[in-house]
């Protein structure tokens, strides 16, 4: 089998992310529920990934680290908590329907909403999102790389530019959380969401939003938090002001492990493997005739993705063929970014991403190019 659908979920994993799962559902208790060494345990180790995330994020505090269950969980968290009737908020066609969306939802409760397109290569309009941000809408929210074509979004000058015009900007770091380089103090970020079962390396079901202190979030959620019993309301200090029920203790010890793993490992050196990889599959398959590649390689600086057509040809027939036939495991359709699809006119048709961690070898990349010779 070969895995190449790592911008979806990680699939090969460090093998101490499964360790530290399977040893915390046999010793772990309730994180803030109980004053015995169980549960006490677990609030250290929550506490100490949070101490990682910050890190990693260069952030304001362990405490403004929320934990959630994905970045979905997050972007929602972010978005329906800050904006309210009458704002303005922009965004861009590069988004995941994470962002959109929730977007879409505030918009009918009337929220106006601002789209920046992209050029013919997914280039995000610049100009355009300068101009948008400079008239001073409550909120800016963008991906830091396309989960479909896999093209950068230059955060820091986006950030720069918000931080200028006193504009709220929330990033998407689904796919380059752990992997590439994100600074929230030098990137101007006000809320930074992530997952962690992507470049975290960790398990599915945890991710989080690190929100700068002078930022309110409304919560999503609301009940149980281990503090504040006899208040009416959810508590207001950070983090359990977004951290409403029980936590997923157990996959938050596997992101910990993984956290760890990708510190000791050098992510540097990790990312740079994983878009060598990328870029030799595409200096390859774009010798293939009438194929179609989508995205930006004017650079190597691009998350690991490599999304294509052949001709005509339906993308899920082309992703069967490489699943059934050659054991290659990729991810054809709408990859959930319908604003991209739209600009590339490939709604109808899909598109097949190869996205590549690294776990993957040269082994892979020949392979993977071998099948798409095939068809």
């Amino acid at each position: 089998m070969i895995y190449l659908d790592s911008a979806a979920t990680s699939f090969y994993r460090p093998p101490q992310v499964a360790e530290a799962v399977a040893q915390a559902i046999r010793h772990m208790g309730n994180s803030s529920r109980g004053a015995y060494e169980i549960s006490l345990e677990t609030s250290r180790i929550i506490y100490q990934t949070r101490c990682l995330i910050d890190e990693l994020f260069s952030g304001e505090g362990p405490e403004q680290t929320a934990f959630t269950m994905n970045s979905t969980e997050s972007l929602n968290t972010a978005i329906k908590g800050l904006l309210s009737p009458g704002d303005t908020a922009v965004t861009t066609v590069l988004e995941h329907n994470s962002v959109l969306r929730p977007l879409y939802e505030m918009e009918e409760r009337g929220v106006k909403l601002e789209i920046i397109g992209c050029d013919n290569h997914g280039v995000l309009d610049y100009k355009a999102m300068k101009e948008a941000i400079e008239r001073r809408p409550k909120l800016a929210v963008c991906t830091h790389a396309s989960n479909l074509c896999g093209n950068l979004t230059d955060i820091r000058r986006i950030g720069s530019w918000c931080a200028k015009s006193k504009v709220l900007f929330v990033v998407d770091a689904s796919q380059t959380a752990g992997i590439f380089p994100i600074d929230m103090q030098k990137d101007h970020i006000d809320v930074l969401c992530f997952t962690g079962h992507k470049s975290l390396m960790g398990p599915q079901g945890t991710g989080g939003l690190c929100v700068k202190k002078d930022v309110q979030i409304r919560p999503l959620l609301s009940g149980g938090s281990g503090i504040q019993t006899y208040s009416k309301t959810h508590p207001n200090e950070m983090p359990a002001a977004l951290e409403a029920g029980t936590m997923n203790g157990h996959g938050i010890a596997g992101l910990q492990a993984a956290l760890l793993y990708l510190k000791e490992q050098k992510t540097d050196m990790l990312r740079e493997k994983e878009q060598d990889l990328a870029w030799d599959f595409y200096s390859q398959v774009k010798k293939i005739p009438d194929v179609h590649i989508y995205g930006d390689f004017s650079s190597k600086n691009r998350a690991p993705i490599v999304t294509l057509n052949l001709g005509d040809e339906d993308s899920g027939a082309v992703s069967d063929f490489l699943a059934e036939e050659c054991e290659i495991y990729t991810r054809s359709g709408g990859h959930c970014a319908p604003l991209l699809h739209q600009r590339f006119r490939t709604e109808d048709q899909g598109s097949v991403r190869f996205s590549f961690s690294h776990y993957n070898t040269q082994a892979d990349v020949d392979a993977a190019v071998k099948g798409l010779r095939c068809y």
